[in-house]
């Protein structure tokens, strides 16, 4: 799929890597598994993969891999390393909107792809631009005020400039015609993938020593994500609330006295770094009384995430806004049931593999974890349904998807 017709020279194709170098999830994660899949499937045409903020001594220790993710990838893709700050280059390309063109550093292009809602100036070539969500709009009150003037001002020039678009979703596609008055012709739904080390892990031995690393609780119901408003985590902390305070009420033949040590062997983790916005949180578990109900562990790398998923007796994913929401899918990878909200992106991602809920109903959304926490039948069921759903969605498939539209758009 997506190969050069025969006598076809191959592509050229610029690519933006700096997210996968610098940024350890989110966009990061997503460059980072569809660029690795696309060196894994195509041998012929040419790729040069841009690091802006590159070169040897900027790179060491950038995001989960660093720049030496990149030269173990085949001939046919190439680093180039550009010494100038993303600050500096922002400031440049979207805040001066000097017409400094990409291609100055990466050459002459067929394409060039940004998977980051941004589009730098090209003076060849087509560009392809990756926009993941529009949150900066339809929730501008969960984003940080000062990202969110910058993207409302910077990203409608970058889809303007772009020949083609990629949305993550088709909830994504519509926010775009929607919000931006994209044209839907100029707009393809591409589906990020789940990582193929997502997937159930029974080792002991590997299952033990990511208990032992995060010091985990015997039960727990877990969470993946960055902590900002979005997520909705003040809604997910009323409902463990009312989930714990419930199974105190509940548990049979026991006396008042062993009611704490038995629910205290359960906890709410929250895996995922501090982004903005997010002291209400905390102020939320103090606020409840939870400090002992609930675990935040920071950030995870995701080498650990396959184990953590593995051991969660719940996923709960309450997000108020995805442009896709990978982190439900790969729980669902790992044989983990699955509640989350109905919102955006969400009914899309999880199909009929999980239980979904109004994100803003606290009740509701206890009630919902509650059901997946007791009835044995239906937590095989969303576990069977999730493996196989999650199974729809894999990087080569995506690959596959993104080097035919290179293809069709760079041979134009």
């Amino acid at each position: 799929m997506g190969s050069p017709a025969p006598g076809s020279p191959p592509l050229r194709i610029g690519l933006d890597y700096t997210p996968a170098v610098r940024q350890r999830a989110g966009i990061g994660r997503y460059t980072r598994g569809l660029v690795q899949a696309l060196a894994a499937l195509d041998r012929q045409n040419e790729y040069v993969l841009l690091e802006v903020g590159g070169g040897e001594q900027g790179s060491r220790g950038a995001g989960e891999q660093g720049s030496k993710g990149v030269f173990n990838f085949p001939t046919n893709f190439r680093h180039r390393p550009l010494p100038l700050s993303e600050r500096t280059m922002a400031i440049l390309w979207h805040r001066l909107r000097l017409p400094l063109p990409v291609d100055l550093f990466t050459g002459e292009v067929d394409v060039f792809h940004s998977p980051d809602f941004l589009l730098p100036p090209l003076r060849h070539g087509r560009a392809i631009l990756t926009v993941h969500d529009l949150s900066f709009r339809r929730r501008p009150e969960c984003a940080d005020a000062a990202l969110a003037a910058y993207l409302n001002r910077a990203v409608p020039p970058s889809i303007q400039r772009a020949d083609l678009v990629l949305a993550d979703s088709l909830s994504t596609k519509a926010d775009l015609v929607e919000l931006l008055g994209v044209p839907a012709a100029k707009i393809e739904v591409l589906y990020p993938g789940v990582g193929d080390t997502y997937r159930p892990i029974h080792d002991a031995a590997t299952l033990n020593a990511v208990r032992q690393k995060y010091n985990l609780p015997a039960n727990f119901v877990l969470f993946v994500g960055t902590i900002e408003p979005r997520k909705n985590l003040a809604t997910l902390l009323r409902a463990w609330a009312k989930v714990i305070a419930d199974c105190r009420l509940q548990i049979a033949d026991c006396e008042i006295a062993n009611r704490k040590s038995q629910i205290g062997n359960w906890a709410l983790v929250i895996a995922g770094g501090k982004g903005w916005l997010y002291a209400d949180t905390f102020a939320t578990v103090e606020r409840l009384g939870l400090s002992g109900d609930v675990v935040f562990l920071g950030y995870v790398p995701e080498a650990d995430l396959p184990a953590l998923f593995s051991l969660a007796r719940l996923f709960v994913f309450p997000s108020l806004y995805e442009g896709f929401g990978l982190p439900p899918l790969e729980a669902m990878a790992c044989g983990t049931p699955v509640v989350c909200a109905n919102t955006s992106s969400l009914p899309e991602v999880a199909g009929d593999a999980a239980l979904l809920v109004d994100p803003l109903d606290a009740d509701g959304l206890a009630t919902a974890m509650q059901q997946a926490l007791g009835d044995e039948g239906l937590r095989a069921r969303l576990v069977e349904r999730g493996l196989r759903q999650a199974a729809r969605f894999t990087w080569r498939v995506a690959a596959q998807q993104l080097l035919a539209i290179y293809e069709r758009v760079g041979r134009k």
